[in-house]
């Protein structure tokens, strides 16, 4: 049986990793790196060893059999964190876009507008309010 094949039957039953998970690890790494930033100083133990118990606890939840409670706890994060995540989502989303359509906004009523590039100047209205504007493509 090779490696693979013993991490599979190990993790079987397991909850293993999700969204909170990975956030609580990385907030875990980056508490241990700032604590490396200020050397031997006091002040240092404090982010060093909560940035230890929060990896610790996010390999807790990866191992976890408690399957249930696991969800639900990432059912809320993802619940409180979604106004966030849908904004940075939003951002990359149009930047994306960026490269084939200007966004522009309508003067009336702020709604964004996506226009396909290399139109020339062409009049766009905006079709929430009916406003028309003449902006170049």
């Amino acid at each position: 049986m090779n490696f693979r094949e013993r991490l599979i039957r190990f993790m079987q039953g397991r909850y293993g990793i999700d969204q909170l998970s990975k956030f609580i690890l990385v907030i875990g790494v980056v508490c241990v790196l700032i604590s490396a930033l200020f050397g031997d100083h006091p002040a240092a133990l404090v982010p060093y060893f909560l940035g230890w118990i929060l990896v610790i606890y996010s390999y807790y939840r990866v191992f976890s059999r408690n399957v249930t409670k696991r969800y639900a706890e990432n059912q809320t994060f993802l619940a409180k964190t979604y106004g966030i995540r849908s904004f940075f989502q939003k951002q990359k989303n149009i930047w994306q876009q960026r490269k084939v359509y200007h966004i522009y906004t309508c003067p009336s009523c702020k709604q964004k507008i996506r226009i396909p590039k290399g139109k020339g100047k062409i009049e766009v209205r905006c079709p929430k309010c009916g406003t028309t504007f003449i902006k170049k493509s």
